[in-house]
């Protein structure tokens, strides 16, 4: 696909990997729609020339009218990047006792289930125009989760499992399915614990010693728009950073 077929929906697009992925596709010469829970996305969207509509990933009628909406503008998709999620630090069995099944259900309601959401109903669209891609965000925690992160991995465990039966599903409408799994990256959530826990987080990356910048995740969202052959799998983006 060329950059100037990109008429992209991107999740979480007002802030972090999701703006970054925005702006990098904007900046190609494509459309970029940023859905996003938080109002204040708009002014963002605005910023970066994109259309913007408050979403909520894991409500059906929200993310229905927001893909409807973001085709017309666009006159059409051919990418949806599902950017959208959150971060939970619980244990199983903590001081307080056993892991609350509501915010593990809340966990993986945002993660898998509102990515799924956004996945299915764009595809929907994106096979109307003949065909696009369909990228979700998972996380090394899929594959080296830490304590505290039984929520978290499930959740990017199930996107990295969605790849491949998801793009088996979608070969006959022309749609590819792919999955980035980052490692830590220098996003307004992390940049909240402080330069000091920062660095010793980018001490553990193999090479190069650093956290990872969004717009490198935004360049490999754009390769994998770009090369048709890639499809039905993950892509660690972690600088061989294997959590202990």
């Amino acid at each position: 696909m060329e950059a100037k077929d990109i008429k992209a929906v991107v999740t979480g697009g007002a802030s972090g990997l999701g703006a970054a992925t925005a702006k990098a596709l904007i900046d190609a010469g494509g459309q970029v729609t940023i859905l996003d829970r938080d109002p204040e996305g708009a002014s963002a969207a605005q910023t970066l020339g994109a259309h913007f509509h408050q979403t909520d990933v894991t409500d059906e009628a929200s993310s229905q009218s927001a893909i409807e909406k973001a085709a017309q503008a666009m006159d059409g998709l051919t990418v949806a990047v599902n950017c959208a999620g959150i971060a939970t630090a619980e244990k199983t069995l903590g001081k307080d006792g056993p892991h609350r099944l509501g915010s593990f259900s809340r966990t993986v309601d945002i993660n898998l289930k509102g990515s799924f959401n956004i996945a299915r109903l764009a595809a929907a669209h994106i096979e109307a125009v003949g065909g696009g891609v369909i990228i979700n965000t998972a996380s090394i925690a899929a594959f080296d989760g830490q304590k505290g992160q039984a929520a978290y991995a499930a959740s990017k465990a199930g996107i990295a499992g969605l790849s491949l039966p998801m793009a088996r599903d979608l070969a006959r409408a022309k749609i590819r399915v792919m999955a980035i799994a980052p490692g830590i990256f220098r996003t307004p959530m992390l940049e909240g614990l402080g330069e000091e826990v920062m660095a010793g987080l980018a001490r553990d990356v193999t090479f190069p010693g650093r956290l990872g910048d969004p717009a490198e995740f935004a360049a490999l969202v754009r390769f994998i728009i770009e090369c048709d052959y890639l499809n039905g799998t993950t892509i660690r983006l972690d600088g061989a950073l294997r959590m202990q």
